[in-house]
């Protein structure tokens, strides 16, 4: 079975960072597009950043120098450090885990149950 398991989201003030974790079992995660996506109320799923399985790093222009994606092998785990938080990235954070080359243009094979952001002005 897999599973994808997001933790970390919360309310921040303009300016704040947070850390989102997925926790990933099921999968051998290495072998696929790992990615976080966030969905706004009213907006469509948008791709925040992605990993290939060759490890290289793709952004979204909208959080590109103020979010970092990274992950821990060992532990099969993705993370999403956000800085700079403004009001706009309020969503819905989801891991996911698919097929692609970037994080803008991916087949999402298995979605997380999402974590909740929201920053207040």
């Amino acid at each position: 079975q897999v599973e994808l398991v997001e933790s970390g989201g919360g309310s921040v003030q303009s300016g704040g960072s947070l850390r989102l974790s997925c926790v990933v079992s099921g999968i051998t995660y290495r072998h696929y597009f790992m990615a976080w996506f966030r969905r706004a109320p009213g907006k469509e799923r948008e791709g925040v950043a992605g990993f290939d399985k060759a490890g290289l790093i793709t952004y979204a222009d909208s959080v590109k120098g103020r979010f970092t994606i990274s992950r821990d092998n060992d532990k099969n785990t993705l993370y999403l450090q956000m800085n700079s938080l403004k009001p706009e990235d309020t969503a819905m954070y989801y891991c996911a885990a698919g097929a692609g080359t970037i994080v803008t243009d991916m087949v999402v094979f298995y979605w997380g149950q999402g974590t909740q952001v929201t920053v207040s002005s």
